[in-house]
């Protein structure tokens, strides 16, 4: 078994996530052209940037196994990512409010040659939200730099009326899977 393990990735969110399962890690900064490819599939787009943040973060690391994820949020096969300014926010909780939209995460897990690839997806429904509201929710913050510019896990929960799938796939990292992943490298969270 591999005696260090590494998160490919500066997300605070996916640190709090990880430590949640007791693990010992160190953090890796990887750097990797995230330009969705023409006519790539929401679902191969966050594989293949999973795929290729943990290879980045195997050739860094050199030993040890090495966590990498990458979430988007999804309505019909449009992804929306991090919103740039207040009008962009505003366009993507126009599209997304009173709606059911989905959240997809690839998570891949590698070591040496060996990496395993999953993507996890959840659907998230939110209820109705008004301008004001989205003027307010912006100003606190909290929107710039999450995909789809909400945090479940914040204030942005005021919009979810219910999920459907894992929540901390929806947050960044979802648990469940990443700690099947793990056990397959000889990492095992319960033991």
């Amino acid at each position: 078994m591999p005696d260090r393990l590494f998160l490919a990735s500066t997300s605070p969110r996916r640190r709090e996530l990880l430590a949640q399962l007791g693990l010992e890690f160190s953090v890796l900064r990887v750097d990797i052209d995230e330009s969705r490819r023409d006519g790539e599939a929401p679902a191969d787009y966050v594989a293949r940037l999973a795929r290729e943040k943990a290879v980045a973060g195997v050739a860094a690391a050199g030993e040890g196994v090495v966590v990498a994820a990458d979430t988007t949020v999804v309505l019909g096969d449009d992804i929306l990512g991090k919103p740039a300014s207040q009008e962009e926010a505003v366009a993507m909780w126009s599209r997304l409010a009173g709606r059911a939209h989905r959240v997809l995460t690839g998570v891949a897990v590698g070591h040496r040659e060996r990496l395993e690839v999953r993507v996890v997806a959840t659907t998230v429904r939110f209820r109705p939200i008004d301008a004001a509201e989205m003027r307010a929710y912006w100003a606190s913050g909290e929107p710039v730099d999450k995909a789809g510019g909400y945090a479940i896990q914040g204030r942005g929960a005021i919009f979810v009326t219910g999920i459907d799938g894992s929540y901390s796939n929806v947050v960044g990292l979802p648990l469940a899977e990443t700690a099947e992943l793990l056990a397959r490298f000889g990492i095992r969270i319960l033991e």
